[in-house]
This record gives structure tokens, sequence and C-alpha cells, in this order.
């Protein structure tokens, strides 16, 4: 069986270690410039090198985007940035275009290529091809079934590494090709500037009849034409595993610390059940209990298992399902009062009931009972942002466990 890694996003640098403390064995990162998402803090020249130290220390990888699909003006700088990859040695490149991949086999030519699913990756003789190129891994493109991907893993070579998205957020236009957000708006999807016009609210006006807007589905709302549930393959990790991808990659660079976190508990959980014994696995029903528990627009299994019907869309809301809000973050512990250090992201009180969620252990729930603030004096409340809270939990919490509270209705 081959070695599978679960791949993370890094939209920053406090997301890098988070993934990796809760057990990612990679992660995916964009420098200031060539990368596909622009909303993302992303990271400086600084905070790209703690990152690599970060994971290598740590016996993990990290590999930087550079697939955005560049015009004439980025052709220029483009050299540097590689120039400066090859002096830094991520364990991998991830690059969508041509042009693209030939300077980086130039410019960076100790640093393994892998290449985006952005170039639509779809047939074995395209993933062949990269690969004879010279690329390590191909990401495939979301539209593929198992079947597909099983063939494309008969149809290549042992020496190339299949990649594909297992868990966030869809995009309708193909393999994230998209000019929607260029036409309306003018701004560049395949540059990282997508403003996501396809989850908008949309009704339909006649050419004779400006000024009448007629839902495109009976429903007094509207309806998000184009805004596709998220993806979500927890419940199929030995057909993941038996189809030939060897890494599990989740969506999400602008997403949250916690939304890493959970996501990539869960997927290490299951996917670690599974190898352990094939033969006994089990699906446990509180990994998708837990993925629950970070915002989503309800769940799909994409194209894996055949083409998406239309229930794959969601047509009452583009917003985020959220459940849970996460209350505070464990900074450290005061080893003569036994207590805990959380810093506050949203308030919390005495009486709420939380949960507290950390690497390597199931979450515990306990009722806030008593809480000090920095300078040792009892509240009632930390109504304010990241505010120093001392709680008494009668043990050691580790560094980025997280504290959660179900949002009230």
């Amino acid at each position: 069986m081959r070695n599978i890694e679960i791949l993370a996003p890094a939209g920053s640098l406090e997301r890098l270690k988070t993934a990796i403390i809760y057990g990612a064995d990679a992660v995916y990162a964009g420098g200031e410039e060539f990368s596909l998402r622009a909303a993302a803090k992303n990271f400086s020249k600084d905070d790209l090198l703690e990152g690599i130290e970060f994971v290598r220390t740590r016996g993990k990888k990290i590999y930087i985007t550079a697939n955005i699909i560049p015009h004439n003006r980025d052709m220029d700088a483009f050299p540097k940035f590689l120039e400066e990859m090859e002096r830094l040695r991520p364990d991998g490149l991830i690059i969508s275009d041509l042009g693209a991949f030939m300077a980086a086999k130039k410019y960076a030519p100790s640093v393994p290529i892998h290449v985006s699913t952005q170039a639509n990756n779809v047939n074995y003789m395209t993933v062949n091809s990269w690969h004879e190129l010279g690329a390590e891994r191909v990401v495939l493109g979301r539209e593929l079934s198992f079947d597909e991907i099983r063939e494309i893993r008969e149809r290549t070579p042992d020496s190339l590494q299949l990649e594909a998205f297992v868990h966030g957020a869809m995009c309708i236009s193909y393999s994230g090709r998209c000019l929607l957000s260029n036409y309306m708006i003018e701004r560049d999807a395949n540059n990282g500037e997508c403003a996501h016009p396809c989850r908008w609210k949309y009704t339909l006006v006649e050419e004779q009849r400006p000024g009448e807007y007629m839902d495109v589905f009976e429903n007094e709302r509207g309806t998000y034409i184009f805004n596709s549930k998220d993806l979500c393959m927890i419940e199929y990790i030995p057909e993941l595993v038996k189809s030939g991808i060897e890494s599990f990659k989740i969506e999400g660079r602008v997403k949250t610390e916690y939304y890493v976190a959970t996501v990539v508990k869960t997927y290490r959980e299951a996917l670690d059940s599974y190898l352990d014994n094939p033969d006994k696995y089990v699906f446990k029903k509180e990994w998708m209990e837990e993925l629950l528990k970070v915002s989503n627009r309800h769940y799909t299994t994409g194209f894996f298992l055949g083409k998406p019907s239309e229930t794959a869309q969601v047509y009452e809301s583009s917003a985020y399902i959220r459940n849970y809000n996460v209350c505070a973050v464990v900074t450290g512990y005061d080893e003569e009062t036994g207590e805990t250090v959380f810093e506050q992201r949203n308030k919390f009180s005495l009486g709420d009931e939380v949960e507290i969620i950390m690497p390597n252990e199931k979450f515990m729930t306990f009722t806030v009972t008593q809480m000090k603030n920095a300078d040792g004096e009892e509240i009632e409340s930390a109504p304010h942002a990241r505010q120093i809270v001392k709680i008494n939990l009668g043990r050691k919490l580790p560094t980025l466990a997280m504290m959660r509270k179900r949002r009230e209705e």
C-alpha cells in the first residue's frame, strides 16, 4: 500500500501551524504573488521561512502554490520568484500553466513540480504527458469518478503521484477555470481575485420586459443557480485509498484555524483507523458529526460516485451553515496555579456549556463555572477580543486547543 498523506490548506502562518499540530502530513501555502487565493493572508518571506522551518522540524512537507494563469505582465517577475523557491527548497511547486511549468524547470530545477487541478487533469494521457515533462505529482480534476481515477492510476507509472480534493468548497466552473468574476466585476479568478458571483442571488429578466424580475425556480427568495454544496468524502476513506490517490487534499486557504483543525483531525483519525486494520475498519458517525460543526454549505460527494444531480446544489441561500463558534484558543498553561491560559475569540460566560477540541484526543465537554482575567481577578464573562482568560480544568491542555460553543438559535 502506498504512503498516503493528509494535505491541508495553510492560508496563513497560524493556519499552517494548526494544520501540522492537528495531524496534517503536508500543507500547501501561497506567497504574496502568483497564488490563486488573493483573499488569503498568504505568506511574506519571513513567514514563509518560519513556516518551512516549522514544517521541516516536525518531519512534514510544504508545497508552494504558483498556480495562476499568468499573462505577459507576470512573466518578468516570475523567474525571480522561482529563483527564491530554488533557494528555499520547498517540497513542491503547484503550477497550472505550461509556460510557468517550463520556467520552473529552468529556474528552480531542484524543486519538484506538482501540476494544479487548474490544468484540467481528467484523463490518463494528460496525466502521463505532464509526467513525461517532469511533473512528480498531478492534482486530478474534481470532475472525476472513482472508476475514472482507478483507470488513471492503472495507466500511469508508479513514479507519478496522484492528488485529489476530498473536502471543501466546490467550484461550478470546469476544474476551477472561470471567467464569470472577470466578466461581471473585472476581478480575475484565474489570478486569485474571484468574487464568487456564482453564489450570488439571481432572478431572470426578459429583454422586452425590463424591470420585471422573475424567479428561475418557484421560490420567492430567488435562486442560487450555481451554488454547489461542499465536498465531503469522510464516509469513503476505503474507496479513496483503493482508487490510488496518494494525497487527500482539503480545500480552504481562506478558512479559519478552527476549520483547519477540525477537518484535518477528523480525516487523520479516519484514515489512520483504516490503515491500521483495513479488514476491520468501521466508519464512525462521530466523524461526520464533527465535520458538521464547521461552517459548510451542506455536503455532497461531488463527482466521485458519478455525475452529480440537482441535489448537489443549494438553492435557498449562499450563506454557510455555522452551528458553532470558537470562543477561545489555548495559548499557555500556568504550572503554579494549574490554570489553562486562553485567548478569547468570541464572547463566553459563566454557565456556558462548551467543548474543547485538541490534537490526538476526543473533544471534552464542560460547563464554565469559574474564570479569571490576566490579573487573576474573578470575572463572569469574556466579552473582549483577544482577552486573556484563565480557567482551571484539572489538567494541562496543549497549545492551540480550541474552546467552542454551540451558537444560539
